[in-house]
């Protein structure tokens, strides 16, 4: 429990300091004032906090936390501690239908892009699990065709990136690097909901996951419908990362760094890992985005490009120590 509320007050100041740091910088006095409406707020940095930083801090944490969940799921689903969604080919799908709307609307409308992306991720997952059912399914067997038609999703946005209009195909590519830079309301809002209904199914079948994570055999001993619950968390990962990916395109190993930060924090429980998960998630999104835009000034990165950055030696120091384990 005392880990869990450093890892809360660290998240709000990381908060407060994404609020406050950026080309124009804004003092805590201000950021309350503006925070709580007080008269004391000022023109300026009621603007800036408002329709700038707020929204883009928000949708962050929200992106974040989606991803982390999505990414706790796939690694109890397949029992494998260096899954993630973008591993098994669902933020791939939810990338290729994203790419298809941008292309053929070059302005779509935000709803219109999140549902087709979630499409996207559901239709992939539903693809992975039809294809490496094999009176059963297994981890390894979803791992390698997730794999295969990640690669495939990935070929069919570059086609339709090759034959688009190229202005449109610009906006996708930016999209697909990963940026929470336009930031709006409407996208919070939209992402809140999934991320509303995501976390909440995760929390009903927290139990069974950790049920499932012993083992199929040990599940169905245990009179667990494992292959319903499987499809479930499938269906759950999907509108968790269909939805994050619509709102900021492809944003790297949030999903696999969150899951290993909640297990070191409070163990293996579903059921305490889950918001932890989300937190640490939310918190790494901010913390990246934070970095990449004061850092590397005055052209930051994306998001997406500075989580990759973090999360590579991350992947590998998971790869050196599964290795030496």
């Amino acid at each position: 429990m005392r880990s869990v509320l450093i890892l809360s007050g660290f998240s709000v100041v990381i908060l407060f300091l994404a609020l406050a740091i950026g080309d124009h910088h804004v003092s805590i006095a201000q950021i309350l004032a503006v925070l709580t409406d007080s008269p004391a707020a000022d023109a300026q940095s009621i603007q800036i906090i408002r329709d700038i930083r707020l929204p883009r801090v928000i949708l962050g944490f929200l992106v974040g936390a989606s991803l982390a969940t999505a990414g706790m799921i796939a690694q109890s689903v397949l029992r494998n501690p260096l899954a993630e969604p973008g591993l098994i080919g669902v933020n791939a799908g939810a990338a290729l239908a994203a790419v298809i709307v941008i292309v053929r609307f070059e302005v779509p409308p935000t709803h219109l892009l999140s549902w087709l992306a979630f499409a996207g991720a559901l239709t992939m997952s539903l693809a992975i699990y039809a294809l490496s059912w094999n009176s059963g399914s297994s981890s390894l067997r979803i791992i390698l065709i997730g794999i295969g038609l990640s690669s495939l999703a990935g070929a069919g946005a570059n086609f339709i990136s090759t034959f688009g209009n190229p202005q449109a195909v610009q906006r996708a590519m930016v999209w697909l690097s990963g940026s929470i830079y336009n930031s709006t309301w409407d996208k919070i809002r939209t992402l809140a909901t999934w991320l509303t209904i995501g976390i909440a199914g995760s929390a009903l079948i927290a139990r069974e996951m950790d049920l499932l994570i012993l083992g199929d055999e040990t599940a169905r001993a245990r009179g667990q419908p494992v292959e319903l619950i499987r499809a479930v968390m499938f269906v759950l990962c999907a509108v968790l990362s269909g939805a994050a990916v619509a709102a900021a395109g492809l944003v790297a190993f949030v999903g696999l760094i969150a899951p290993h930060i909640a297990r070191a924090l409070v163990g293996h429980s579903h059921g305490l890992m889950l918001p932890v998960t989300a937190l640490a998630g939310g918190l790494l999104v901010v913390g990246a985005d934070l970095a990449a835009r004061t850092l590397f000034t005055p052209a930051p990165l994306p998001v997406g490009l500075m989580t990759a950055i973090l999360g590579a030696p991350f992947f590998a120091y998971l790869m050196w120590r599964k290795k030496n384990a």
